[in-house]
């Protein structure tokens, strides 16, 4: 998928679960968490996918250091690491994670069951076992 059409997911599935915290009546505005697993490293410099994900948001109102934060978690090619990465997440808690890679979107899986989990890449879901159907993919 291109850098612009995550970036268009990612603004979509963000609209929908921290919507509720945007209040005109209620200063300050309250800061919304992302969480960002991934197995790979941070990357060195500016990457397509982050700076979609960011101008997505910021298109919807939503400033990173202002009224959102993103945490980032890499496991650096250790997969072993992902479980405890995923846990940390959501202790934190965030109120999405985005799992990059099947790896990590297994470890998000494991460490909650309330805190929405978008797959931004990962092969097929239903083929794979990460989910059970595409229509209801937390099998709800």
């Amino acid at each position: 998928m291109k850098p612009f059409g995550i970036g268009l997911l990612v603004t979509l599935a963000i609209g929908l679960f921290v919507a509720p915290l945007a209040s005109d009546a209620q200063p300050p505005t309250p800061v919304a968490r992302i969480g960002r697993l991934s197995s790979g490293h941070p990357p060195l410099g500016l990457d397509a996918n982050s700076e979609a994900i960011r101008q997505g948001l910021r298109d919807l109102g939503w400033i990173e250091g202002q009224n959102i934060a993103i945490e980032h978690r890499f496991a650096e090619e250790r997969v072993e690491r992902l479980p405890a990465l995923a846990a940390e997440l959501g202790q934190l808690p965030v109120h999405v994670i985005f799992a990059i890679g099947s790896a990590a979107i297994r470890a998000a899986q494991l460490a909650t069951h309330t805190i929405p989990i978008v797959r931004l890449v990962g092969g097929d879901p239903v083929g794979s076992g990460l989910i059970t159907s595409v229509t209801r993919p937390g099998g709800i």
